[in-house]
């Protein structure tokens, strides 16, 4: 639909389904581009997972709690002219995480890569030479395959005659293809506990390393060789930045509205029915679930079922408790392993709950941001990753799961938890399906359990539908903050000029 705007130039109207991070940042380049855009959005608050709530005087960012490559919400900033520090401030964590095992083996990894490696000497045995090593590693396939499996559409031809992959195919032995990611971390580090903690990095895409390709050795370098970092008012300051800048750009924001059909005329795009009205538009990007955008938003459209029917992503079940006590030897992001890491995962990927030891992940954002918290408190975001929904009993698994996190956490910090959680709230697959319409509550759309996931992710644009596209982490080239805002960047780069 060609409209007229107010200094008297034709636009075309572009509607982005669901204002996640995705959507957010896909509304800013399809506004930079020359779009009229409207953003409908279900919930009553922008942000999808990447939302916040206040309970009991705490502050909870209710989802993503890492945060990696900056430089793509930067970017946003600076494509639009503007400087990103009048709207986003950041701080560089000098640790990436403090990790913890039953046996009372602890140590927290620096953002320094040498003192990483020396600590890891120092508390694990390994030297640190080999630490070293296997950092390069990761860097050399971040070198080698990030920029194309990250930035660059894969169903595209110009993608695969670059130089870029030609330079690749050439290394194809550096890249670990035909290894899993714990079959190569075995490999290089041997010692367990140190093959554990690079085995978890599988877990930031929602996949199982004891099958993930190990060419996912290359996420930690974003955190080791890039580094982690924290916004100066927590997690949804990232959202919020955005959508300010959104508006700022012209960026029609409606919430409480859902779509419910997306119109066609023909083999191409006419606009979207919501449960309010109609919309008529030349292109339309679905921010929500690849899954659900086809058997709900499509429904006389052949969907891509062998797409559809891959394994999901794990999904999370997050505790958010307020702490009346300040620990110490807590930082940011704090992991608790399990002492059958193989079993776990077996469990998460067959849909054993509860899970019998899970690892337990806690994030304490008022250990930088103080108001997050009253005084002498913290708020705790305690997380275990667990199977996506399918009609399990959630409010019944609640229970189970508290008391196995529990009595692992009360022997190591010699106190009872109990006592001493004053608020509560949770979020189970189930929770997170209903209010982000994500595919059984996946947290990354489809996991990447195999060599060919990366293939077989949806593509971010309809292959016979003119007008029709998509982003999130659904869809290429996954799931996760950077992800996400690099599905907006490839899906804008193929989008024409109106």
């Amino acid at each position: 639909m060609i409209t007229t705007n107010s200094a008297g130039t034709k636009s075309a109207r572009a509607i982005v389904i669901g204002a996640g991070i995705a959507g957010i940042a896909s509304s800013i380049r399809l506004r930079l581009k020359g779009y009229e855009v409207l953003a409908l959005e279900a919930n009553s608050y922008p942000g999808g997972k990447l939302s916040v709530f206040e309970q009991d005087g705490y502050r909870f960012d209710a989802g993503p709690s890492l945060f990696t490559m900056p430089q793509y919400v930067d970017e946003l900033f600076a494509l639009a002219g503007k400087n990103p520090r009048t709207y986003f401030n950041y701080i560089k964590k000098p640790e990436s995480c403090r990790y913890f095992w039953d046996d009372g083996v602890h140590f927290t990894a620096s953002a320094d890569q040498n003192e990483f490696a020396d600590e890891v000497e120092k508390k694990l045995g390994v030297p640190a030479k080999k630490v070293i090593k296997k950092l390069k590693k990761s860097r050399k396939i971040f070198e080698l395959a990030g920029h194309i499996f990250m930035e660059k559409p894969l169903n595209r031809s110009k993608t695969w005659l670059s130089k870029d992959v030609a330079k690749s195919l050439l290394n194809l032995h550096k890249l670990s293809l035909f290894s899993t990611m714990h079959q190569a971390n075995e490999a290089d580090l041997q010692n367990p506990k140190l093959v554990q903690l690079f085995d978890r990095y599988a877990t930031y895409n929602g996949s199982d390393p004891y099958r993930a390709p190990g060419i996912l050795n290359i996420i930690p370098h974003l955190e080791h060789g890039i580094g982690t970092y924290l916004p100066e008012k927590g997690m949804y300051e990232i959202t919020s930045s955005l959508v300010q800048l959104a508006e700022d750009l012209g960026v029609v924001f409606q919430l409480n509205e859902r779509v419910e059909e997306i119109l066609l005329q023909g083999q191409k795009v006419a606009g979207v029915r919501t449960d309010k009205k109609v919309y008529q538009a030349d292109l339309v990007l679905s921010n929500m679930d690849v899954t659900p955008t086809y058997r709900k938003l499509l429904p006389n459209v052949k969907a891509p079922e062998k797409k559809l029917r891959q394994e999901r992503s794990s999904s999370a079940l997050i505790f958010y408790w307020g702490i009346k006590k300040e620990f110490e030897q807590l930082g940011l992001h704090n992991i608790f392993f399990s002492k059958d890491y193989h079993k776990e995962f077996e469990d998460i990927f067959q849909g054993v709950v509860p899970a019998e030891d899970p690892t337990v992940y806690i994030n304490i954002t008022s250990k930088d941001v103080p108001s997050d918290a009253p005084n002498g408190c913290e708020n705790w975001f305690v997380m275990v990753n667990v199977p996506t929904h399918k009609n399990q009993d959630w409010e019944a698994l609640i229970p189970q799961y508290k008391k196995h996190i529990i009595s692992k956490l009360n022997p190591l910090f010699k106190v009872d938890l109990i006592d001493l959680i004053e608020t509560e709230n949770t979020l189970t697959p189930l929770d997170i399906q209903i209010k982000t319409s994500s595919q059984g509550g996946s947290l990354y759309g489809t996991s990447s359990n195999s060599r060919y996931a990366a293939f077989l992710r949806h593509a971010n644009d309809h292959k016979d539908i003119e007008g029709l596209f998509f982003a999130g982490g659904s869809v290429h080239p996954g799931g996760g903050i950077p992800l996400c805002l690099l599905s907006a960047k490839i899906v804008s780069e193929i989008i024409p000029n109106p």
